[in-house]
């Protein structure tokens, strides 16, 4: 007579309910207490960053002379000690969104043509070529924007000048090589360009076939399909893109630095060589800077840290509102 085997079953609650096995297993004790520890450590980075900063920059703003905010010298050396960062403030804020401006449309473009217009054998290759774009160093980027975008982007300015001199924007009242705010918004767009695309790309390929079904059997065009269907639901991804690109170009340094003409001077006549930004001063400076003169970067930095984390908490933000990005139906 064969011998049955029974299966332990877990002891029953009051009123029929199976009691759930306690996960009490050591591996996901060991995993739990990894994932808690890496959160708090970062945390704890984050708040040491903030911590030196603001030590270092109280240091500085305590001996400054002039308003930091408003002042466009920057003379740290001097005596007095006198610096400001309206100057950085301005061309930081400037060429990012140049870069946005320039960037974002085309990225979407881009995005909608890999996902839902090219061949599956010609979007892949595509798709590859635009992640690789992201890895490309910031130096390599201010080498080629230095000897290629520059010399090139004479003939531009010039016609910028002629046509559309009248917008005072784009007027051009010095004479000069195209090291202006403008080429280092152009060299940024790019720069952030693999960024927007990648993401707004992934964020178009969720939306529901079903809604582009829909669409589609209702006689609409391709066109209308991604106006009706496919915008709608992938605003807030591009939104977050968005976000994403304009933090990298914020603290973008050494292509910044290779290709613009410092100078402590707010135009807005963004063709006219000279400019400045936070991480482009510090690359620039920091090295022949005294302890106080470090002190003074530090706080530029320190607004620049601020001014990241404002912009990566607008994002996290607006990702949360669509629980399909954040990972609520996990």
């Amino acid at each position: 007579m064969a011998s049955t085997t029974q299966t332990e079953t877990p002891p029953a609650r009051p009123g029929g309910r199976t009691r759930p096995r306690p996960s009490g297993r050591l591996g996901d004790k060991i995993f739990l207490g990894l994932s808690q520890g890496s959160g708090i450590l970062l945390l704890v980075l984050m708040a040491s960053i903030a911590v030196f900063l603001s030590y270092r920059a109280g240091i500085a703003l305590s001996k400054d002379e002039g308003n930091f905010f408003t002042t466009f010298d920057w003379n740290p050396a001097g005596s007095p000690p006198v610096f400001g960062i309206a100057v950085l403030l301005f061309g930081t804020v400037v060429s990012s969104i140049i870069a946005m401006v320039i960037a974002v449309p085309i990225a979407v473009g881009i995005a909608l043509f890999i996902s839902h217009y090219a061949p599956r054998r010609l979007a892949a290759p595509i798709a590859y070529v635009v992640d690789l774009l992201a890895a490309v160093p910031s130096i390599v980027y201010g080498i080629w924007g230095a000897l290629v975008l520059v010399p090139y982007l004479e003939g531009l300015n010039l016609w910028l000048d002629q046509f559309f001199g009248w917008t005072y924007i784009f007027e051009k009242t010095e004479v000069g090589v195209a090291r202006s705010l403008f080429t280092v918004g152009i060299l940024l767009a790019i720069m952030i360009l693999p960024i927007v695309t990648s993401v707004s790309r992934e964020v178009f390929l969720q939306v529901p076939k079903m809604n582009e079904e829909a669409a589609l059997a209702l006689g609409a065009t391709r066109w209308e399909v991604i106006r009706l269907s496919v915008l709608p639901f992938g605003r807030s991804g591009v939104i977050s893109a968005s976000m994403l690109g304009l933090g990298r170009a914020l603290g973008e340094t050494m292509a910044v630095a290779t290709v613009l003409s410092p100078s402590f001077l707010i135009s807005l006549h963004v063709l006219n060589p000279g400019g400045g930004t936070f991480a482009q001063n510090i690359a620039a400076k920091f090295g022949e800077a005294d302890a106080f003169g470090r002190d003074a970067l530090i706080a530029s930095g320190l607004v620049l840290f601020v001014l990241t984390l404002l912009v990566n908490g607008a994002a996290r933000l607006i990702i949360a509102r669509r629980k399909e990005y954040s990972g609520a139906n996990a």
